[in-house]
């Protein structure tokens, strides 16, 4: 298709992709799920596991195979604000008393899932069909080790500030340490990769890349950034120009180095100065970003998931295995962690369930997996399961343990103040 021929395909496409996300939004909003959960889901709709089994013709003509990297282009304009945003939040709601606690959940939350998706895929090797000719089973093993290890950050965060979580204990806790979990992990599937083209040079460029971007940011970026928002002359429009460029000249860099855009996006948001001007510069990037462009980067994974893999009896055992796994290796591993270094129980078991949910990073990590190559339409359906499952329970399990929490103050006579209203500091 030309370009002349794809402007209107776009257009019509993006009609159909916001009016469906929207339908779905508010279904899911029915049953206690954020936007982000009914976004997953609709683009998982719009694929071949339904509106393509269902209207084959009709999706080819809504979303012929030329219009795919435009979708992506426009979901990574979504996921650059989405995560700025994440990033300024985070900073505000950091503070002192959690670093080491952070890094010792972060860490179980990382290594625990990773030695299970490596031994479970070893495991299967030679026996289901999830593997591409020519890529080592320890470097599909690896990859879905990572999968399996990544936290949905901005999930997380999105969920924390919509439920006024932003202010306890747990919150601010998971928020640290999903934050330090995804950096791991996003270091760990440039290894992946590095180990896939059989030379060092991705990794290497990752890792010193990252410092001299953080270097950079935090010596200078941050001096401009504070100038943008504080500087009386300069006109609201031209703040936002400037902090866009500064926002998509971090996302380069970031994906330049394979750290991808995401997280040069989030490090941009961490540098933003505390102002009321950034708060809304922050919802003035959000405003149409969140609502136009994030569901076409979950339409685009959708495009790419086919459900009717799991007609093989195997390829389905790896799958419900791996969602098995994944909640054992990520909501256990970050309860226990958080346990042994004194938390409470009821904070405890409530940073396991906001740390086990994966959705969109875990889309993310898979589409850079597809896109290189080292991961096929099987594996990527499988994983793609375990990304809605661990997304869907994460809000039924925290509004589940809010009630029993309430009913055993209740049968107790204690008053009724929740983990989320205890203060985050001591």
């Amino acid at each position: 298709m030309t370009p002349v021929e794809l402007a209107p395909a776009f257009f019509a496409a993006t009609v159909v992709i916001l009016l469906t996300c929207r339908l779905v939004v508010l279904v899911a909003g029915r049953f206690g799920q954020p936007p982000v959960v009914g976004e997953m889901i609709a683009g998982v709709l719009l694929g071949p596991s339904l509106f393509g089994l269902i209207a084959p013709g009709v999706s080819d003509a809504v979303f012929p195979a030329e219009l795919k990297p435009m979708l992506y282009v426009a979901g990574q304009i979504g996921l650059v604000a989405l995560m700025f945003a994440a990033g300024y939040k985070f900073r505000a709601h950091a503070g002192r008393g959690l670093a080491g606690t952070a890094v010792v959940v972060s860490s179980a939350g990382v290594l625990i899932p990773l030695l299970l998706g490596v031994g479970l895929t070893v495991l299967v090797h030679g026996h289901v069909d999830i593997f591409v000719d020519g890529v080592s089973v320890w470097v599909t093993a690896a990859f879905v080790g990572v999968a399996l290890a990544i936290t949905a950050f901005p999930m997380l965060a999105r969920i924390i500030t919509e439920r006024g979580l932003a202010g306890s204990r747990f919150g601010s806790l998971s928020m640290a340490s999903g934050a330090t979990d995804d950096v791991v992990a996003w270091l760990l599937l440039a290894g992946v990769l590095s180990a896939a083209s059989g030379e060092r040079g991705p990794v290497l460029k990752a890792v010193c890349g990252s410092l001299l971007f953080v270097a950079v940011l935090f010596l200078l970026g941050r001096r401009l950034l504070a100038w943008v928002v504080t500087y009386p002359a300069l006109r609201d429009d031209t703040r936002l120009l400037f902090l866009v460029a500064v926002l998509f000249g971090a996302a380069w860099f970031t994906d330049t180095i394979q750290l991808y855009a995401v997280f040069g996006a989030f490090c941009v948001g961490m540098a933003m100065p505390r102002h009321e001007t950034s708060e809304q510069l922050v919802r003035t990037t959000q405003s149409v970003t969140q609502v136009v462009f994030v569901p076409m980067f979950f339409t685009y994974s959708g495009l790419n998931t086919r459900f009717d893999v799991f007609g093989d009896p195997a390829v389905l055992a790896f799958g419900a295995a791996a969602i098995v796994l994944a909640v054992a290796g990520k909501f256990g591993g970050c309860w226990a962690a958080a346990r042994l270094r004194g938390e409470p129980a009821s904070v405890a078991v409530r940073v396991g369930a906001l740390m086990n949910a994966r959705g969109l990073m875990q889309l993310i990590a898979l589409n850079i997996g597809l896109s290189a190559g080292i991961v096929g339409e099987e594996l990527f359906t499988a994983l793609v399961l375990v990304a809605l499952v661990t997304t869907v329970m994460t809000v039924p399990v925290l509004s589940w343990l809010d009630r029993r929490d309430a009913r055993s103050r209740t049968a107790a006579g204690e008053p009724h103040n929740s983990p989320e209203t205890v203060p985050t500091w001591s």
